[in-house]
């Protein structure tokens, strides 16, 4: 596994918004509300109805002042048209020769999902940037700490169960980056156009790694 230059972009921004949204108007503003809460990584779901439309706009407003990629990536087609819309990061809650053949084709950073030590070892066999534990909640902190003894050199991207409470603990277990869905930017409250709710909440947890980076 190497380090590309996106991959170091995603351990700076720390936290990956992953929006699982119920329409592209309210996925587009709930970007906004993150980004003016302090969270920059942004991931769109390809359970985000139109997702690369979405990814394609978000890309137009923000360009470099987000980090921005493409979630729940499942085909080879998702992965060639989520870049052309802009995506510089590809995620995919699970591994594929093909799929992780088809990802790395595109040339951008490439996070693939992985559990158990067996699935770790494939991730990084075939080539991903990253390991995207998921989901992380089944094993916690210790976990991912655990894995970090048989493979120290592997950046690992924790996602599920991660929130602003234990987002430093998360860090300090070996996560280069952590993904934050619901408790971060709920469907829910995307649904009901909480935008303020979630600005709040992003500003929350840009706080706690501020505070982790300080300690």
């Amino acid at each position: 596994m190497s380090q590309t230059p996106d991959l170091k972009a995603l351990t700076e921004a720390a936290v990956v918004a992953v929006l699982r949204a119920p329409d592209p108007d309210s996925a587009l503003r709930g970007v906004d509300a993150l980004v003016a809460g302090g969270v920059t990584g942004i991931e769109i779901t390809y359970s985000t109805p139109d997702a690369p439309s979405v990814i394609a706009e978000i890309d137009r407003r923000y360009g470099d002042r987000v980090v921005l990629g493409a979630g729940t990536v499942t085909t080879p087609a998702q992965a060639t048209e989520a870049v052309e819309a802009g995506a510089r990061f590809l995620v995919s809650p699970g591994t594929t020769e093909e799929l992780a053949r088809a990802l790395l084709a595109t040339g951008v950073t490439t996070l693939m999902g992985a559990l158990t030590p067996s699935e770790v070892i494939r991730v990084s066999e075939l080539g991903a940037h990253a390991v995207k534990i998921f989901p992380a909640s089944l094993g916690g902190p210790g976990y991912l700490k655990s894995l970090r003894g048989p493979f120290p050199n592997i950046p690992f991207v924790p996602t599920g169960g991660v929130n602003e409470s234990n987002i430093g603990t998360w860090l300090s277990a070996g996560a280069v980056a952590v993904g934050a869905g619901g408790e971060l930017c709920s469907g829910a409250d995307l649904a009901a156009g909480r935008y303020s709710e979630i600005e709040d909440t992003a500003r929350r947890f840009a706080d706690a790694v501020r505070q982790w980076r300080q300690a």
